[in-house]
């Protein structure tokens, strides 16, 4: 224990205090919810808003086409069903690439590929430990017989489903034997290939978890009294997002992997959760999840990221940080693992805001930007041409 306390210590001590650093912001967008805008739309809204970062889950060729030159990150993440086909068949994965990456790169700005999203707990897979890593890297060798070098691959996890114990962050420790057959082979491979570890991290499962955890240390609600210390390394921690940040970065520190980019594939805040199996009694009645709460959180997270101040285990901050998700809807599989039904978009589907957060506002210049009253104004003026060119001619 001394020894992991003097490394943490050390860790803390090669940042400055004053460091200030960059965190992509970006959404998670599901093209194939039925419903949905056509994806051109999509992308005219995310550019009108500012948004520079999407993470695309069950990518489409047509939504991957919809970003050419929008100057827009993607993050695409490989559906789960389909790992188990990458891991036997290098040719398979070889065929995605050549579906959805290989007809739009460069002019679609792919940066990463995630491959899967929390196999270790999905139905569809059988016994990830067999599989998941070889996927991963058939992937990436298809990518270089590919000449498409420049592209990264990994996989992602959720926080819950990882992690024996996260707090302190200082005593934080992977799951065993998780760890050891899945994780520790992947993080020798994300060193290899300067790659980014990924997961998911949702303080408002945590709370549902713990709830003698206040709402507002979860909610990033500004009080002097929300805060709790590392009794090990004595960091004071004003929010659970840095807090659960931090133990994934303790665990990848401890294991030889302190320098490792982390991005956060998704976070968020329901804006309702429904009642159905709450009678069982496993958890009690969703009230936090509201508008309300998740405006704060939201907010709260996005002002926190734009300082550059990282977190006290990784002041440089995180790679990139995915808020889910795009569209509003009935989210049948919670993010908390209940079994209600929740709303976690940050748009309504007709592409209206959903909450008053500046960094999601229409940008008041730039061509339908403003709920088409550029394109209207056009058709106005031409409009008025016609008729006095038609006069001009009368006389």
């Amino acid at each position: 224990m001394a020894a992991i306390f003097s490394f943490l210590l050390s860790l803390l001590a090669m940042f400055p205090v004053g460091a200030t650093s960059t965190t992509t912001i970006g959404v998670t967008y599901d093209p194939s919810s039925s419903n949905l805008p056509p994806p051109e739309h999509v992308v005219k809204t995310l550019r009108c808003r500012h948004i520079q970062a999407v993470r695309i889950v069950n990518p489409t060729p047509a939504a991957i086409r919809a970003f050419s030159y929008s100057d827009i990150s993607l993050l695409l993440t490989v559906p789960n069903h389909l790992v188990p086909s990458f891991a036997a068949n290098s040719s398979d994965a070889s065929l995605w690439l050549y579906n959805n990456v290989l007809p739009f790169y460069p002019r679609s700005k792919i940066s990463a590929i995630s491959v899967g999203n929390d196999v270790i707990s999905s139905p569809t897979t059988s016994d990830p430990s067999n599989i998941l890593v070889l996927a991963i890297r058939n992937v990436h060798d298809a990518l270089l017989e590919l000449g498409l070098k420049s592209i990264s691959v990994s996989t992602t996890f959720s926080f819950i489903n990882i992690m024996a114990r996260s707090f302190p962050p200082s005593s934080a420790e992977f799951q065993m034997p998780t760890f050891d057959v899945i994780i520790k082979p992947l993080l020798q491979f994300l060193q290899e290939t300067n790659s980014s570890f990924m997961v998911t991290v949702y303080p408002y499962s945590i709370y549902r978890l713990q709830p003698e955890i206040p709402i507002g240390y979860a909610a990033f609600r500004e009080d002097p009294f929300n805060f709790r210390d590392d009794i090990i390394t004595g960091v004071r921690y004003r929010n659970l997002f840095d807090m659960m940040v931090d133990g994934v970065i303790a665990a990848l520190a401890i294991n030889g992997h302190d320098t490792l980019p982390v991005i956060v594939a998704e976070t968020g805040w329901p804006s309702s959760g429904g009642s159905e199996g709450i009678s069982s009694g496993a958890l009690p009645a969703e009230t936090e999840a509201g508008m309300a709460y998740a405006e704060m959180y939201l907010k709260g997270l996005i002002s926190h990221l734009k300082t550059g101040l990282g977190t006290p285990l990784r002041k440089e901050g995180l790679a990139g940080v995915y808020i889910y998700q795009l569209f509003d809807e009935e989210d049948l599989q919670s993010r908390n693992s209940s079994s209600t039904k929740q709303c976690w978009g940050i748009l309504f589907r007709n592409m209206t805001t959903k909450y008053k957060i500046d960094e999601f506002s229409v940008s008041e210049t730039g061509s339908d930007c403003n709920g088409g009253s550029r394109t209207l104004k056009m058709d106005s003026m031409l409009f008025l041409l016609v008729i006095a060119s038609t006069l001009l001619l009368l006389v």
